[in-house]
């Protein structure tokens, strides 16, 4: 029978019904549990009441083992708190008002009560000149098996007590309240804390006065900059690399569309647009995780084809890896035009990892031991996205961009993305070389090569049968790391890209007139890919209808990677060639444009803001779509700040220092030919990189000036 039809029973009609019914031994056992636990007072109470005359005995240590020094401490600092509570001491009452209860609304998903963690936390009561009682906050889990659920509650003890001591006590006083000997460990050490922490270590000392420093340097080059340098033509070196006022000009230069027949401004909106959906992704995996009051309701959110949008925002990074693969030829070919089919590819190489590498090394640094610093909480340790503790181990692996393959504790889980488009980077002389010598040959060899590439994974979702479940969004770590985390996986995307830059590089004198109906059917065609892309799995996330079979789920993860890109092909060609209408004003409108230069640095630290505010959580929260988008506006102003003093004080520093390091060799330019518009020298958009498109993709060669804008098609 449905145990929550009885839990109702119970609660609207009393025992005597429930007893009228026919259930199973266990069915019965959890209702006159969950009944004995509804009737309880609140825990503290039943705490208090039950050691209120404490011993050793309580200790419940083995017959073979002596009480140690520690548990002689617990044991006296809980005789002192058990006291003050019977005198009326306010920091005894403090410690149990603290606790949570049983959590009210456990049939609608109510599953934890965290009581209150900086009462608990802060209690501090000076017991002699030696030493002092210190506030412990745990949490609590008891797993109900026969219902199937694990409620946690908050506790609250002397910080003498380890969580074993903890455990023991609860685990007598549940054995009286509800008959019940629980197997499992109620309390555990790595759900408590307490107000001390750890001193801080070499490398966080580090971590905080590199970024002084950092910002030291800012702050004083921007203040020279403001009030000794007149003439902003000509400023130092050490200015210009640091000044915020020069970088921020750049940052914040808008450029009417149209104006630079280089720029595809179509892409700056498309760019955003994407960061914006990854984050928002993100954001509803924090809110999943987070204790939700309605928790049970999740099942019916599933159901909403809203939902979809979040379920399948994996597209947005397919956007990316199209823009890269497009951007990527585009500059390249009229580079290899100019100069011959020479490409210095060393030199392009390293261009790239300097670009990248800074805000990288720092984003490691500061999620490893600046985060832990900042966000504070009783969910310090449960809502989170990575665990930055295998930064100690695998940091090289996300330096060397080979995280994706190396190991599978990724130090920073987002940056796979970057090993992947490094990758796919190092792989694109091949494929650049190739298209310059043997023009649409090479093309053709290289539309068969992503069909293998695609067929590849095809074979290996039906081969390897990995348990993923795409109408949910649900793929286990193993299949996430080859199906998802690979880089064959995503090279159907960028391929395309590739591909479709060469057929504008080709064509870029060429006039396309498109009557009405052509232009109506290829939106047809794009919108009608992107909705299925999106949507085709609907009806299938209904847990009344039948799974998807292994089959559907290869052909649909295999199609979408093809089907995507080349919807996103039209949308690109429209734009450019005027048939984009209502789409084009909105993409290449120039509010994109400050956003799309800090793409990258917001896409990297994005998550440190994210689990900032899931690591501060201590109440539960009610899950609902407008609460999750109310979470997310709030946050992204934060993303943006963040990301803005991230650039200022690194990627953008790090871009002007690199283009004045790194080798130019611009050939001398031939009067009357049309040259490539030399932009301000300021003007790094360093967010090459990673989320956005790799604009920045100028294969470098050595006799080919580095693209100064990365927004240069």
């Amino acid at each position: 029978m449905d145990m929550v039809k009885i839990i109702v029973a119970l609660l609207l009609f009393g025992p005597a019904l429930v007893n009228s019914l026919q259930l199973k031994p266990d069915e019965l056992v959890a209702m006159e549990n969950y009944q004995r636990m509804v009737e309880l007072r609140p825990l503290a109470v039943e705490f208090s009441q039950h050691f209120r005359n404490i011993t050793q005995k309580d200790l419940d240590l083995p017959s073979t083992r002596l009480p140690s020094q520690q548990d002689l401490q617990c044991l006296a600092d809980m005789s002192e708190l058990l006291g003050g509570l019977t005198s009326g001491s306010f920091w005894a009452i403090k410690m149990f008002d603290s606790w949570g209860t049983f959590p009210k609304g456990v049939i609608y998903g109510n599953l934890m009560d965290m009581g209150n963690y900086d009462e608990c936390i802060g209690i501090t009561k000076a017991i002699g000149d030696s030493h002092a009682i210190k506030g412990k906050y745990c949490l609590a889990g008891l797993s109900l098996a026969q219902l199937g659920i694990r409620i946690r509650t908050a506790v609250c003890f002397p910080a003498s007590c380890a969580a074993t001591h903890m455990d023991r006590f609860l685990q007598q006083l549940l054995q009286r309240l509800l008959n019940i000997k629980i197997a499992q460990p109620l309390v555990t050490e790595d759900s408590c804390r307490i107000s001390d922490r750890e001193p801080n270590d070499a490398l966080t000392i580090f971590t905080i006065v590199l970024v002084s420093l950092l910002l030291a340097c800012v702050v004083l080059t921007t203040i020279y900059d403001y009030f000794y340098c007149e003439d902003q033509t000509q400023l130092p070196a050490l200015i210009k690399i640091f000044s915020a006022r020069a970088n921020s000009r750049a940052l914040f230069r808008l450029v009417e569309p149209n104006s630079n027949p280089n720029v595809i401004d179509c892409l700056h909106g498309m760019r955003c647009i994407s960061l914006i959906w990854v984050i928002f992704g993100h954001q509803y995996l924090f809110a999943l995780l987070a204790p939700n009051v309605n928790q049970f309701r999740l099942k019916w959110w599933f159901e909403n084809p809203y939902t979809s949008l979040v379920l399948h925002g994996t597209f947005s990074v397919d956007t990316f890896f199209f823009l890269s693969g497009l951007l990527l030829v585009m500059i390249s070919m009229r580079s290899l035009e100019k100069t011959k089919g020479r490409l210095n590819i060393p030199l392009m190489y390293l261009h790239r990892y300097l670009r990248l590498t800074p805000i990288v090394a720092l984003a490691i640094l500061v999620y490893m031991k600046l985060l832990p610093l900042l966000g504070d909480g009783p969910l310090f340790d449960s809502i989170k996205f990575d665990d930055y503790n295998h930064c100690k181990s695998t940091w090289f692996w996300t330096l060397l961009y080979l995280q994706n393959y190396a190991t599978p504790n990724l130090c920073i889980n987002h940056s796979w993305y970057l090993a992947v488009d490094m990758q796919l980077y190092i792989l694109s002389p091949i494929f650049l070389l190739a298209l310059y010598k043997w023009g649409k040959k090479a093309a053709a060899g290289i539309f068969v090569f992503m069909l293998l590439l695609s067929a590849c994974l095809f074979s290996t979702m039906m081969i390897k049968r990995y348990p993923i479940f795409l109408e949910i969004g649900l793929t286990p770590d193993e299949a996430q790391r080859k199906l998802y985390y690979a880089t064959h996986t995503h090279a159907a995307p960028w391929l395309i890209g590739l591909l479709f830059g060469y057929f504008l590089h080709v064509n870029r004198n060429r006039t396309f007139q498109l009557n009405r109906i052509k232009i109506w059917l290829g939106w047809v065609v794009c919108l009608a890919l992107i909705f299925t892309s999106l949507f085709v799995l609907y009806p299938f996330a209904d847990w009344r209808n039948p799974v998807l079979t292994m089959l559907e789920e290869a052909l649909y993860y295999t199609l979408t990677r093809i089907a995507w890109p080349l919807a996103l092909c039209w949308v690109v060609f429209a734009c450019m060639r005027g048939y984009g209408g209502l789409a084009n004003s909105f993409l290449s409108s120039p509010m994109w444009q400050p956003l799309s230069k800090i793409s990258y640095t917001a896409y990297i630290f994005h998550i440190f803001v994210q689990q900032i505010n899931g690591r501060r959580m201590r109440t539960s929260t009610f899950f609902s779509d407008y609460d999750v988008m109310l979470i997310f506006w709030g946050g992204f102003g934060f993303i943006l700040l963040l990301s803005y003093v991230m650039y200022i004080i690194m990627e953008a520093p790090f871009g002007v220092l690199e283009s004045m390091l790194m080798p130019t060799r611009r050939p001398n330019p031939k009067p009357a030919v049309h040259t490539e518009p030399q932009m301000d020298p300021q003007v790094f958009e360093t967010s090459k990189a990673a989320l956005e498109p790799q604009l920045e993709t100028d294969t470098t060669t050595d006799t080919t000036n580095f693209a100064p804008s990365s927004y240069q098609s």
